[in-house]
């Protein structure tokens, strides 16, 4: 070996070995993700590669990465992101366009898990659930939910027009590949607002994602618009709570990396570590997410793949949510949304006059709450007339 090719491996090895002292930093959102990303992907990729992967959470804002970005200091290196902040992200040259030749084959993936500038991590999806103790005959799809003489009784659905709308039209017959096409004219959304006019009264509106299923656990629903982690978490508390997945909507979130990493070779490493299927298959083994690599659902059992978003049997006739159409008509459709449907009730107890603060609202039991608009008058706690109660 001559003194320069000697001197260049040498060099090569000490990059090597100071990328694995100081290993990457792996941002991803906090609850249950993080343990479970942890358990999956950052202890088999510290041990197969030297790398350590030093993990941390955050809320989804962007304004740090972006100054760090604009800075030219940017300290993280692999990020989980979602569709909407990847799509404007890449947009904005927040993120590294992707090589897929250091990742893996596309082909490998589910539809809508790889982007330019983004790999799916998994699959999470929104479906119809209901308690099965309580609805003997059980519901196929969303034209049943629209059903109330079969099925009488409250069922909910999400607090916007984002899923919502998707929904209303998939009840009324719109194939799952026609929705955008139809929510993009006014004819469309005319009609899935006259879908969601049908049932109006027999709707409970729910906003966080843990409500669905304790509205169905304290018998407020008979079935509900859901995200499907939140049902599996209940059914593993012996709940007897069913998923039809007929027309659900699923999402992925991805891999990014941020633009300006000095990692980028160790991120790419990362990246391509957590993609193939025998990972991905730790993962779906400890959280219902579905994997986005299709290879690593026959590794999971029967059982396991049931309830898995992007099995091929709950992908059929599923619906991927387009987040460049949200990006373009969000914020008209959920004005008109928000015009449409009642507020959600604030600080609820058992006393009805603890619903004053709102002139109308929903409570937890579907109730519209009312309050009479008379002439200013003294509350009988002291309140200044107009004055909020302060709880």
């Amino acid at each position: 070996m001559s003194k320069v090719l000697f001197i260049l491996v040498c060099i090569l090895w000490a990059d090597l070995n100071a990328v694995a002292a100081d290993g990457i930093t792996v941002i991803s959102f906090g609850r249950a993700d993080q343990a479970a990303l942890t358990q999956a992907y950052y202890r088999s990729f510290r041990k197969s590669t030297d790398i350590e992967v030093k993990s941390a959470s955050y809320d989804g804002q962007m304004a740090e990465l972006e100054q760090m970005v604009k800075t030219g200091k940017t300290v993280w290196d692999v990020m989980q992101v979602e569709s909407r902040t990847l799509q404007l992200g890449c947009q904005a040259g927040l993120f590294e366009k992707l090589d897929y030749s250091k990742i893996g084959d596309k082909n490998d993936f589910i539809p809508g898990a790889i982007s330019d500038c983004g790999v799916g991590i998994f699959a999470w999806s929104m479906a119809l659930a209901y308690d099965a103790d309580k609805v003997k005959v059980a519901p196929g799809s969303w034209a049943d939910f629209w059903d109330v003489k079969k099925y009488p009784g409250k069922r909910g659905l999400r607090r916007s027009a984002r899923y919502t709308l998707e929904i209303a039209l998939l009840s009324d017959g719109v194939a799952p590949g026609d929705v955008y096409k139809l929510l993009a004219t006014r004819q469309g959304v005319d009609r899935a607002f006259a879908r969601l006019d049908r049932i109006k009264s027999d709707i409970l509106w729910w906003e966080a994602a843990a409500q669905p299923a304790a509205f169905l656990t304290a018998g407020n629903l008979v079935m509900t618009s859901a995200y499907t982690l939140w049902i599996d978490r209940e059914q593993q508390r012996k709940k007897n709570f069913r998923i039809a997945w007929d027309g659900s909507l699923y999402d992925v979130d991805s891999w990014a990396i941020p633009k300006g990493t000095p990692k980028v070779s160790s991120a790419y490493r990362f990246i391509a570590f957590a993609s193939q299927p025998e990972y991905q298959k730790l993962l779906s083994e400890n959280v219902a997410y579905g994997p986005t690599n299709r290879k690593a659902l026959p590794l999971l059992g029967a059982e396991l793949i049931g309830k898995m978003p992007s099995a091929e049997a709950n992908l059929r006739r599923a619906l991927k949510i387009d987040t460049a159409f949200w990006i373009r008509h969000g914020e008209a459709l959920e004005k008109r949304f928000n015009s449409w449907a009642p507020p959600v009730c604030r600080q609820q107890t058992d006393d009805d006059e603890d619903y004053d603060e709102q002139a109308l609202c929903q409570d937890a039991q579907g109730k519209l709450r009312i309050r009479p608009e008379a002439e200013p008058h003294k509350h009988k706690d002291g309140d200044k007339d107009g004055e909020p109660h302060k709880h």
